[in-house]
């Protein structure tokens, strides 16, 4: 890092995740500052104007949604040979999309929740519950009339997710046909893809990798359904805690994200989440984010901190793992 000049911190954008950008920027510009390296905050629109990117040394990358995770901005610096932050263009190309993610998992064998695309959003609403496209159907058992059972053959909540897109923006739990309906229609953009997922019952955590090493895992406890947009960005009850779990649990835990974060060719730094089953106590990889957010609610800042790292310290070893 020493041979650094001038940094590039890259960070709002026009994506729906622009006002978490804005903060993890603003953030990793201080602290490249206090780390003693010119700087320049750049509220990055437009991919036109790549070409004012080529005066400096090194681009961090705090640009959250397509415009900075979706792997044409890498692409592009590529071309532009100047180093940035975090994955190749395929990598982050295939941890964008939730269901390429977890497609690719799947082939290596890495525990991912079982999944299924949504199909024909736009003649939903008029199918019946009957319908093959609606997840929930009757129980066939005469005794459970009143009860549903979803896609996967459980009597269980399910989860509604964008394919694409980050913060949990439009991530939905839901039990019934009409919750699902509703769901899809409130959402920010009805006519996108969106996938369903079963819900995995149990605890909730997320690692951080840096450089290829695993840093305390965080236990995410909120009184929400589940870890959302507001739970991450807005909620002063949610809780980031290091996660107590028994020597065999915490080997478990680690090996799949180094597994999952390999099996996707993912290099420098990121956050893989995870549930644990509480019915066998299996972990389950959720997504893999090469572009974490750095904000003061979020998860890599606070496992940096349970390892006895400053913020500071967090971003120079995210530097030097991506040169």
């Amino acid at each position: 890092m020493d041979e650094l000049n001038k940094i590039a911190v890259l960070y709002g954008g026009t994506s729906s995740e622009r006002n978490i950008s804005l903060k993890s920027g603003e953030a990793v510009y201080r602290s490249i500052l206090d780390l003693g390296y010119k700087s320049n905050l750049i509220d990055f629109k437009e991919l036109s104007s790549i070409n004012i990117l080529k005066k400096y040394d090194f681009i961090f990358i705090a640009l959250h949604g397509f415009e900075g995770e979706g792997g044409e901005l890498q692409r592009k610096l590529d071309d532009l040979n100047v180093p940035y932050s975090g994955s190749s263009p395929e990598s982050c190309f295939n941890t964008w999309n939730k269901a390429l993610t977890k497609e690719i998992l799947r082939k290596k064998n890495i525990k991912t929740p079982n999944w299924k695309l949504v199909e024909n959003n736009h003649k939903l609403e008029s199918l019946d519950d009957d319908s093959n496209l609606l997840p929930f159907k009757k129980h066939s058992d005469k005794e459970s009339q009143s009860s549903l059972i979803n896609i996967f053959g459980k009597n269980e909540s399910i989860f509604l997710k964008p394919i694409t897109d980050g913060s949990s923006l439009d991530i939905y739990k839901v039990s019934s046909n009409k919750q699902f309906l509703e769901s899809i229609k409130s959402s920010s953009d009805p006519n996108r893809a969106f996938m369903i997922e079963e819900a995995i019952e149990g605890r909730e955590f997320t690692m951080t990798i840096i450089d290829e090493k695993c840093y305390p895992p965080i236990e995410i406890i909120t009184k929400n359904q589940f870890y959302d947009y507001d739970a991450k960005y807005l909620s002063n009850e949610t809780r980031l805690e290091k996660a107590l779990l028994n020597n065999e649990e915490m080997e478990k835990i680690m090996e799949i994200s180094l597994s999952a974060f390999k099996a996707l060719n993912c290099r420098a730094w990121g956050r893989v989440d995870l549930m644990q089953n509480k019915k066998d106590g299996k972990f389950y990889i959720i997504e893999i984010n090469t572009v974490p957010g750095m904000t003061n609610h979020s998860c890599v800042p606070r496992s940096g901190q349970f390892a006895g790292l400053s913020f500071n310290e967090i971003v120079k070893k995210i530097i030097n793992a991506s040169l």
